[in-house]
């Protein structure tokens, strides 16, 4: 198990950028595929990005690519999601997600066992 602790939302205007911070516990960090889901008012989880153990494997959803780019810090046990060119459709509750690497790299929420409590990006002018 690990705990997972989001900082960094925010009210940003539209074309703006913030930085979203996960902080997780546990000795075992390396070894989690971690991730970035959303949760927009009455819809569904959605997949936003996935950081597998190697930081070379990345995956994006089709609507964040090119704008959002996740990274992870092993020595500091924190992941990040970096969100640049923000829209009014980004705003959401953003929760970090953790998955032990045996379980293969997935972008379905259910498959995840370790989550965050969330934090509130909005986007508006």
């Amino acid at each position: 198990q690990v705990q997972l602790v989001e900082s960094g939302g925010g009210l940003v205007q539209p074309g703006g950028s913030l930085r979203l911070s996960c902080a997780a516990s546990g000795r075992t960090f390396s070894s989690y595929v971690l991730g970035w889901f959303r949760q927009a008012p009455g819809m569904e989880r959605e997949f936003v990005a996935i950081i597998g153990w190697s930081t070379a494997n990345t995956y994006y959803a089709d609507s964040v690519k090119g704008r959002f780019t996740i990274s992870r810090d092993n020595t500091k046990n924190t992941v990040y999601l970096q969100m640049n060119s923000l829209k009014p459709e980004d705003t959401a509750v953003y929760y970090c997600a953790a998955s032990p690497q045996t379980a293969g790299i997935s972008t379905r929420a259910p498959d995840y066992g370790n989550w965050g409590q969330g934090t509130q990006v909005t986007v508006s002018s």
